[in-house]
């Protein structure tokens, strides 16, 4: 599960560099949108800057996190790699709208609703995949999680599907490398928890 992530100082400058490395694919006006980063959490139901693909380049804009929940049930914000081919929901856009989230990192808590925070070592930046979804006031997504790994697996079950920055074109380009994708294993993460911190005294 993936319910708040955020960005820090170095995110703007990592997804620049990112962006800068794929040269003739980005889209115009991505830089800009990536200019308008700000350093905070992000929360369900807010907008936040997303990488997808549109006529063979990436593009970099802001959409709102979740889809609308039905029937004033609360906004769906995950979904989960593995069944997300299969529900009418999630389909189409994983087979046409896919995005990948820029994020410094993403909390967790346990069972005991004790937070950790989650990022990569030596990178500012994590990539996590979603898809998007267009509804009446712009496009809305949802980020895909899988099972989690070695270092998620103290604190929860799932995790984000993580994306490597060479993975990031091929995930929102190309129709052929979803499923690959999809079914893979992310890297292992960094952990920091105040609650283990504090325990040592």
């Amino acid at each position: 599960m993936c319910g708040r992530y955020y960005v820090d100082d170095e995110t703007a400058r990592a997804m620049e560099a990112l962006l800068r490395g794929l040269q003739g694919k980005i889209r115009r006006g991505s830089m800009a949108a990536v200019g308008r980063m700000a350093a905070g959490d992000v929360h369900p139901s807010e907008a936040a800057p997303v990488l997808w693909g549109e006529g063979g380049a990436v593009r970099c804009g802001w959409q709102r996190w979740g889809f609308p929940g039905f029937q004033g049930k609360r906004v769906i914000f995950n979904a989960r790699s593995e069944s997300a081919m299969e529900k009418p929901l999630f389909r189409d856009s994983i087979l046409h709208r896919r995005i990948a989230v820029p994020a410094a990192g993403f909390y967790e808590w346990n069972s005991r609703r004790e937070k950790s925070r989650f990022y990569k070592k030596g990178c500012p930046l994590l990539l996590m995949a979603g898809c998007s979804r267009q509804y009446e006031d712009g496009a809305h997504f949802v980020i895909l999680t899988t099972a989690a790994n070695g270092s998620m697996k103290p604190v929860h079950e799932r995790m984000p599907l993580i994306l490597e920055w060479d993975e990031a074109a091929k995930w929102v380009l190309d129709d052929a490398g979803v499923k690959e994708i999809l079914g893979k294993i992310p890297c292992l993460l960094e952990r920091e928890s105040d609650y283990e911190q504090l325990s040592l005294f």
